[in-house]
């Protein structure tokens, strides 16, 4: 076998591989996809949001960085070990195909131990660095995610439902570390995240409809092809969203300003829906989408921001 080399001085040493070095990165890059970086981003931003509203007068720096790293470990880990359940259905899938786990580039094995180790890493740092209320709540996303919503997916459409409950638990994470515990104001962050979850979903399971049913993932668009009902439900759930994202001012977490910009996101929130619910076409769900992931930051950008000048 040739082995190329390189003049050091005046030795000469063994070159690096280009190939053996490119597939290092390219398992690590593997690995990194396992986490879903770009989804748990959002959890993050929740996570923070909580963190901030639960103590507007400061969180103390390393409670943040152990909040946050926990965080995102646990999210990573749960993320992980989804792939290693879904693998098979994730191979049918045109826009999951590619995932390291369908495309063998990953084993199981290795794929289990990452998640698994991820996810047992944050809930150390989050009871230990913040509180072990916040391990709590982080621990009761990592099951209900894995061991009820995953194993759901395949079995009923009601799936997205239970799908939303650790999803809307990330700010109920940032406030029990800034807190130690789980009051009300906690619960109407989780009702936000959750309401706003589902016509979010169920845009994204409208343009994606023909690769769940070639996955044999029973969403709602896929029992019920002619859209009626998905529409009518992102409707319900949208124009229930208004009223629960006005519950901060009831609760003492904003005042006015906050409850102004929630309706006039709102507004446009159930009309972006009812166009939905009229045209079930894909161009309908896809700004439905986009507006759906502009409107929570921008909501709880205004809720951190009212809260401050509180």
């Amino acid at each position: 076998m040739k082995t190329s080399t390189q003049v050091v001085g005046s030795a000469s040493v063994p070159a690096q591989n280009p190939t053996r070095s490119a597939a290092r990165s390219g398992r690590t890059l593997d690995f990194v996809a396992l986490t879903k970086p770009r989804l748990n981003l959002l959890v993050l931003l929740t996570t923070v949001a909580g963190l901030y509203l639960a103590s507007p007068g400061g969180v103390a720096l390393a409670l943040a960085v152990h909040t946050l790293i926990g965080t995102a470990l646990v999210a990573g880990g749960a993320a992980a070990l989804n792939q290693v359940w879904e693998r098979e259905t994730d191979r049918r899938m045109r826009r999951t195909s590619g995932r390291p786990l369908p495309r063998g580039r990953l084993g199981v094995a290795e794929g289990t131990g990452f998640g698994v180790l991820l996810a047992v890493a944050g809930l150390v740092d989050l009871a230990l660095g913040a509180t072990p209320a916040a391990a709590a709540v982080a621990a009761g996303t990592l099951i209900s995610y894995v061991l009820v919503y995953t194993p759901l997916k395949t079995r009923t459409s009601l799936a997205t439902i239970v799908g939303a409950i650790p999803g809307a638990l990330p700010p109920v994470i940032g406030w029990a570390a800034a807190t130690g515990d789980i009051t009300l104001p906690a619960i109407v962050l989780f009702g936000i995240v959750f309401f706003w979850q589902m016509p979010h979903f169920l845009a994204i399971a409208w343009m994606y409809r023909d690769d769940y049913k070639n996955a044999g993932i029973p969403l709602l668009p896929v029992v019920e092809p002619d859209g009626r009902r998905t529409g009518r439900q992102a409707l319900l759930y949208t124009a229930t969203l208004w009223p629960v994202s006005l519950l901060p001012a009831l609760v003492g977490l904003a005042g006015t300003p906050y409850s102004a910009v929630a309706t006039s996101l709102g507004i446009v929130f159930i009309w972006l829906s009812m166009v939905f619910a009229r045209d079930r076409s894909h161009e309908s769900a896809r700004q439905l989408f986009l507006y759906s992931i502009t409107y929570l930051p921008l909501l709880l950008g205004a809720l951190v921001a009212d809260r401050w000048w509180i």
